[in-house]
């Protein structure tokens, strides 16, 4: 039986649509004023997109959204992939609808998806502690229950775009030990909350990160999202929707990172001809496309095959997520050499794209644990 997961013609327009708002924006112009310090446009511009109907597409109609599926997000993710749009369009739509949608309660939906859907409000994720991992382990942040309410008291650090965010899903420890079955997601809204940020350095500054200190913050016991101590299997489950989502997002930064160097090597001359000529770089060109197709096809297939509930969507998440972020890394390092000494200034975009494949390359969970994910999901 051939299975059609490519994207059909509606959402195809609707990319049209995406990428000429983003065009007329500057493309990048957003990241770099975020850089900058300045978020007034990235803010009005992330307005526009809830207006497009970017932040309601994967949200119950219940709810204000347009109850549609994973793979009508890949337009959007795939462009705003191009332009390295900052903030945190990416862990609400992909990671805390999927959480909500499936785990929360009758009164979390009604409250938070109406305003992600809105366009109004945005979730980050506090999942790493200092010196700690992406493993149950490393979840040592503690929730003890006292009168009705969970007292937290730790500290989680590299939180994404953390003052950008207006609710948080925090990972917690309210069992005993580093076992799974002790860990659960809370919801912490920020205005409701007497919590500490504290910048931290990253090496892509289109994503910024911070520091949160909880120091006995009390959290009401409906903030719980899911069943208590079950957080580790709800918080796996969002995953999965996640990483098919980061993969489609790679692809559009690869498409761009393509585009610019088969465009620079039109315009570029050495010894009296356009570098494109040249086989040496004809072939790098061709192996960055090479590239970015087979990222595509893996994407796709992965949100088609989350969609679906195909009995094969570990592994094809697992290696998409993996092939994805191996590939960004390799063609943007490729597009520096192929711009040569231009590529490091920061003029133009180049060094955008290598900091963004590094960022990636880590970003919750690293190659390693896919790898293993993938190996235990095919029965290795």
């Amino acid at each position: 039986m051939k299975v059609d997961f490519s994207l059909n013609q509606e959402q195809e327009m609707f990319r049209g649509y995406v990428r000429k708002y983003l065009d007329g924006a500057g493309q990048t112009k957003t990241a770099r004023a975020y850089i900058e310090g300045e978020t007034g446009s990235l803010r009005a511009l992330f307005s526009g997109l809830a207006e497009l109907g970017c932040t309601s597409i994967n949200i119950s109609e219940d709810y204000g959204g347009m109850g549609l599926g994973h793979l009508d997000l890949i337009p959007v993710l795939e462009e705003t992939g191009r332009s390295l749009f900052p903030g945190l369009y990416l862990e609400t739509n992909a990671l805390a609808v999927p959480l909500l949608e499936k785990f929360g309660t009758e009164e979390q939906k009604g409250r938070y998806l109406a305003e992600i859907s809105a366009g109004t409000k945005t979730f980050s994720l506090a999942w790493l502690e200092p010196g700690g991992s992406y493993g149950p382990s490393g979840i040592n942040l503690e929730a003890k229950s006292l009168n009705g309410q969970l007292i937290l008291s730790g500290v989680k650090t590299m939180v994404p775009d953390a003052e950008l965010a207006d609710h948080y899903i925090v990972l917690v420890r309210t069992g005993k030990g580093n076992r799974n079955e002790g860990i659960t997601l809370l919801i912490v809204d920020r205005n409701e909350t007497n919590l500490t940020l504290e910048s931290q350095k990253n090496i892509d500054e289109t994503r910024q990160l911070a520091a949160l200190a909880f120091n006995d913050v009390e959290i009401p016991m409906d903030q719980v999202l899911g069943s208590m101590h079950q957080g580790w299997d709800a918080i796996q489950e969002g995953l999965l929707s996640f990483n098919a989502a980061l993969s489609a997002v790679i692809v559009g930064c690869m498409e761009k990172v393509v585009e610019m160097a088969a465009e620079y090597a039109k315009i570029r001359e050495q010894f009296g001809q356009p570098i494109g000529r040249f086989q040496a770089i004809k072939h790098r060109i061709v192996d960055m496309k090479m590239d970015l197709e087979t990222a595509r096809s893996l994407a796709y297939y992965a949100n088609w095959a989350l969609e679906s509930d195909a009995e094969d969507r570990v592994q094809a998440i697992s290696c998409a997520r993996i092939f994805a972020t191996k590939a960004f890394m390799r063609i943007s390092s490729d597009n520096i050499q192929i711009h040569g000494g231009i590529g490091f200034t920061e003029e133009i975009d180049c060094h955008l794209f290598v900091k963004r494949a590094r960022f990636y390359e880590n970003y919750l969970g690293s190659t390693e644990q896919y790898y293993k994910q993938a190996a235990t999901a095919l029965g290795w």
